[in-house]
């Protein structure tokens, strides 16, 4: 059975089933391979509960009465390489949303958190892979001390290197100096510095400000008391980036703290999903920037950079035409030119 652009997923527990400790909560679209790649990886640190067959046991007692349990709800944004009946036929413990649009990042996460009903919720991408007892380490930072609100793992890419994503919320400058040409030509300027807590080793468990999206583990109660809607938790202005700065700017205001886990580590694949539409994540990624820049530091300054994003754009479009008369890398630079035009088309609004 599947259900298509609606709140209830295909194997929902009965009303009678106790709640599970936590809710997992993946959108998904496209990324078949990569998400059957981090089911495997909660399966491999989880067992089945006999008298619920969709919850899993976790935690190093998981094999005890008691032990904490999970459940994990797929939100299928209108994937078209058969995700909800390969996820039907060999994960048949998970519950799934099957969307007959791409809802997008942010939309779909409040979908899944409709039908949740963790005490604590962990927000994870498809292209993630837990490791090791990562799971547990997240869950027990925030389950342990009633002040946090949420917490991320330390993240790696998929070579194990370090993957940045603490991060100091963003001051008026940071935008025009993180992720732009400013940035680039200066990588060791302060505002970017600041932003990724560059001078603060990722050793040490410490709080942050807020944590990128990729795996951020949430108590419910901090969600309830900042959610924008009945189940609205994530600003659906946002369809995808900044969403989770959003988020953690409002948990932080509400008086919870956000901490770092390093003894937690998550493989991340970055940027497979939105890495299909590289046009669409220019325009997402900018149009998140500026419309967070809007909502918390004025309409003044949110112009000022729209403005300069999109002269930015046009800057690299003259670039990218002088490279690609010198014959270079013909078909790269074309793309390129076709990305940002689509950028300036929408204007960042």
């Amino acid at each position: 059975m599947t259900t298509k652009s609606t709140n209830q997923p295909i194997n929902q527990s009965t009303p009678q089933s106790p709640p599970p400790t936590l809710s997992i909560i993946i959108v998904s679209w496209n990324v078949w391979d990569l998400l059957r790649a981090c089911l495997r990886s909660i399966e491999r640190v989880s067992r089945p509960v006999a008298e619920a067959p969709d919850v899993r046991a976790f935690g190093p007692q998981m094999d005890q009465p008691g032990a904490p349990t999970l459940e994990l709800i797929v939100v299928d944004n209108a994937s078209a390489d058969a995700t909800v009946d390969l996820l039907a036929a060999l994960f048949p413990w998970v519950q799934v949303i099957a969307s007959d649009e791409n809802l997008g990042f942010t939309a779909g996460n409040n979908r899944g958190y409709a039908v949740s009903r963790g005490r604590m919720v962990y927000f994870l991408n498809p292209d993630t892979e837990l490791v090791d007892d990562s799971l547990w380490q997240l869950f027990h930072a925030v389950d342990e001390d009633p002040t946090v609100g949420g917490a991320g793992p330390r993240l790696v890419y998929g070579d194990g290197s370090p993957q940045s994503n603490r991060r100091r919320f963003p001051t008026r400058l940071t935008p025009f100096f993180e992720s732009t040409w400013l940035g680039n030509a200066w990588p060791g300027n302060p505002w970017a510095r600041r932003y990724h807590m560059a001078e603060w080793p990722d050793t040490f468990r410490q709080e942050v400000d807020w944590l990128v999206g990729a795996a951020l583990l949430m108590r419910r109660a901090a969600l309830e008391a900042v959610k924008l809607g009945e189940s609205e938790v994530f600003d659906e202005g946002f369809f995808m980036y900044s969403e989770e700065l959003d988020l953690c700017k409002r948990v932080k205001a509400a008086g919870w703290r956000m901490i770092f886990v390093p003894e937690a580590t998550v493989i991340h694949y970055e940027g497979r999903s939105s890495g299909q539409v590289v046009a669409a994540r220019h325009v997402h990624f900018n149009t998140s920037k500026v419309r967070y820049t809007r909502k918390y530091h004025g309409k003044l300054i949110a112009e000022i950079l729209r403005r300069y994003l999109l002269l930015e754009y046009r800057v690299q479009i003259g670039i990218e035409g002088i490279k690609l008369g010198l014959g270079s890398q013909r078909e790269m630079r074309r793309a390129r030119i076709g990305a940002y035009r689509e950028v300036l088309r929408g204007g960042l609004r």
